[in-house]
């Protein structure tokens, strides 16, 4: 499982600096050593955005990205916060995108990306969840 916090702490030159961001953005990248992450976001938004913004210094994205560079970083970091298996393993119990999220630990809009990017191998995998449904 992808573990922002974790890989953050184990890429000591990147700074995060809390702050509030003055477009309503929640986090913004230099793309090598900086993370400037919006204060007033909550646990699950912060898990979010940092692993959005570490994707961003992995790719070494500097400055605004395109919408399709943007869209292609969204749908990584869905892809790295929901495993299949995890997101299988929800829809066994729910399929209301708020319940989802939350045990996810995700935002909606996260979930909405990774269901966006679901390959065909894995809309199998959910299609076998369905057929096991309480």
């Amino acid at each position: 499982m992808f573990h922002p916090w974790g890989l953050l702490r184990k890429l000591a030159h990147i700074r995060l600096s809390w702050v509030v961001m003055p477009d309503d953005v929640p986090g913004r990248t230099n793309g090598v050593d900086i993370i400037w992450m919006d204060k007033r976001l909550d646990q699950v938004e912060r898990r979010c955005t940092l692993a959005h913004e570490l994707i961003h210094i992995e790719r070494e994205h500097t400055g605004c990205q395109v919408p399709s560079v943007e869209l292609e970083v969204s749908l990584e970091t869905a892809r790295r916060l929901i495993p299949i298996e995890d997101l299988a393993s929800a829809l066994r119990w729910s399929n209301r995108p708020y319940e989802l999220a939350d045990e996810l630990w995700v935002t909606q809009n996260v979930l909405v990306d990774r269901m966006r990017s679901l390959t065909a191998d894995e809309l199998q995998i959910l299609a076998a969840t369905e057929t096991q449904r309480h």
